[in-house]
């Protein structure tokens, strides 16, 4: 077992325990409106807007039907920008990220639609004010490559990894807190990963930097200032 696995592992019954001593119960998305991703995510913006001629590949039926347990709205589009170029983009979120209920990262869920996924790398996208930790993926079924990138936001903080997740929520449950989360996911189509990256991170932040500042937070929370694995 390797020494993150053990850390990991120590942190998972660590949590167990601060739970049933503090017990959360403070749930953070009480304590907020709506996150009301539809209206959050504009379907324009800078020189995108919403493909509506590419439809959202759906889940199976059992993966579905688990997503509507997980979480509390999603959001699935693809945009598409003046030179042709697409994105697709993916936000879930969820209320209560504690136990079963946290949000899934894209690895497992590519790999369970029989996608082989690579992990390419953790980086940092600069903002204005301000840095998000992103996770870099590649997934390859039959002669479909999608290069992803996405990050978790638990709380106020975003995250990457299982690590950086469980940190996050270790440290609202000593405070009693349930915290919210989400995931933000985009990716695209197409075999060469620094292309497909850079055009990722352009749509990010022509996003971000079309919200208000409270807008922006739901997605990337407060507390982004440095990578959390």
């Amino acid at each position: 077992m390797t020494i993150k696995a053990v850390v990991l592992a120590c942190l998972m019954v660590g949590s167990s325990v601060a739970a049933v001593i503090f017990q959360p119960d403070k749930q953070q998305a009480k304590q907020r409106e709506a996150v009301g991703l539809e209206a959050l995510v504009p379907t324009a913006f800078s020189d995108w807007s919403v493909d509506e001629t590419v439809m959202p590949v759906l889940p199976p039926q059992e993966l579905a039907e688990k997503l509507r347990r997980t979480y509390d709205e999603t959001l699935a589009r693809t945009y598409v920008n003046g030179g042709g170029e697409r994105v697709m983009l993916s936000i879930a979120y969820g209320g209560d990220q504690t136990g079963n209920l946290r949000v899934h990262r894209p690895e497992s869920c590519y790999m369970g639609q029989g996608f082989q996924v690579e992990k390419i790398a953790e980086e940092e996208i600069e903002l204005v004010g301000t840095t998000v930790p992103v996770k870099r993926l590649f997934a390859r079924a039959g002669n479909r490559n999608e290069p992803i990138t996405y990050w978790i936001r638990v709380g106020d903080d975003a995250v990457t990894g299982a690590l950086g997740q469980r940190l996050v929520q270790l440290k609202y449950g000593l405070r009693g807190v349930v915290p919210d989360g989400l995931i933000f996911r985009v990716s695209s189509i197409g075999g060469d990963t620094r292309k497909a990256y850079a055009l990722q991170d352009r749509f990010i932040i022509d996003l971000l930097a079309v919200l208000p500042a409270d807008q922006k937070a739901r997605l990337v929370g407060r507390a982004s200032s440095g990578r959390r694995k």
